[in-house]
């Protein structure tokens, strides 16, 4: 393996497959937050310090793991292939931005990923397709495993693992679940939904998680609460949260369907038609187009362009993406004419 497969390829295993009520819930993650005993967070520590972590954990996993694993340092990195890495949710934002001295461990598939000296010194991360929240937990939970068989851990017989945030501190455990709820957003209901979910304890997030906008109707359930509960709680919470979404989706896909059938229809192809025929196109309504694209495919008005396209063209849409695959820095204009024309281009190849 090397850094160019990770950038290079778009589509990885967990957009590519389609996993349990995938039409509505895109994928399902779990992040482990670990640090190791005796040694100072990674806010405080020095380079040293950062390559020994960095070590210990590339150690921990060598001829244990089944599949092949590539480490990646940040400092190798350039800003234009931290940016595709976050773009494919591979790596933080925060790790990308602010830690010079970070890694992460990749595994060939990319449904597993390492962080290294982020906020903590270890965060092991699952991604699976669709609802596989029980599913991601235990692959992360076995290289979990794996790491502490050769690391002793930051714990607290009372207070759990210890974290540098205080808000992880008890499981280490940040389970979520990305969806595309345009039927709720479409019927208004979304600003009603929100602070019922955070009353429950969860925080409702976009695309990108902490701080980034819910672009094309895709939003990031999540727990917030770590201490003081079990593993199974917090993921069994989240679930019953999910399903009530699904089932909220469904009902406001279906009252669309009765009282504005035309009209959603109408919406459909014309963001299908925009996203064949624009040549200039911003982030934010490429993201609004293909929203409306895979909720036509879902509702059946389109029959001939997969949803695994669509989940590419989020990736492949991204400004990191573009100017990897243009070879150059571009400025927001030209990325907009590049945006469109490479959209163009696939659904082109998807539809002959």
């Amino acid at each position: 393996m090397s850094l160019e497969k990770f950038i290079s390829k778009a589509r990885t295993s967990w957009m590519s497959s389609e996993g349990p009520d995938s039409e509505i819930v895109l994928t399902s993650r779990i992040r482990l937050a670990r640090n190791i005993q005796n040694v100072n967070f990674p806010l405080l520590f020095s380079k040293e310090e950062a390559d020994n972590v960095i070590q210990q954990v590339e150690d921990s996993l060598l001829k244990q793991f089944n599949q092949e694993l590539e480490l990646l340092a940040m400092s190798e990195l350039n800003t234009l292939e931290k940016r595709v890495l976050v773009e494919k949710h591979l790596i933080s934002p925060q790790l990308a931005d602010q830690s010079p001295n970070g890694a992460v461990i990749l595994s060939e598939d990319e449904e597993l990923s390492i962080m290294i000296n982020e906020e903590d010194h270890i965060r092991i991360q699952c991604i699976k397709p669709g609802l596989q929240i029980d599913e991601a937990f235990k692959e992360a939970d076995s290289m979990d495993d794996l790491i502490e068989k050769k690391i002793n851990y930051a714990y607290h017989t009372e207070m759990g693992y210890l974290t540098s945030c205080p808000t992880n501190i008890g499981t280490g455990l940040r389970a979520s679940v990305m969806m595309h709820l345009p039927g709720m957003v479409l019927t208004q209901q979304m600003s009603r939904i929100i602070p019922a979910i955070q009353q429950l304890g969860l925080v409702v997030r976009g695309i990108y998680g902490e701080g980034s906008e819910a672009l094309g109707n895709i939003f990031q359930i999540s727990n917030q609460i770590t201490l003081g509960r079990s593993e199974k709680d917090i993921m069994e919470e989240l679930k019953s949260v999910v399903m009530q979404l699904i089932e909220q989706e469904k009902g406001a896909r279906n009252a669309l369907a009765q009282t504005s059938n035309i009209q959603l229809e109408d919406r459909v192809f014309r963001s299908y038609g925009i996203l064949c025929n624009s040549r200039i196109m911003e982030t934010k309504e490429a993201a609004k187009c293909l929203s409306d694209v895979r909720l036509g495919i879902d509702m059946g008005y389109i029959k001939n362009i997969s949803k695994s396209i669509l989940n590419e063209l989020m990736i492949l849409t991204q400004p990191g993406f573009l100017q990897l695959y243009a070879g150059e820095q571009m400025n927001p204009t030209d990325r907009d004419i590049r945006r469109a024309s490479l959209i163009r281009e696939r659904l082109k190849l998807e539809t002959e």
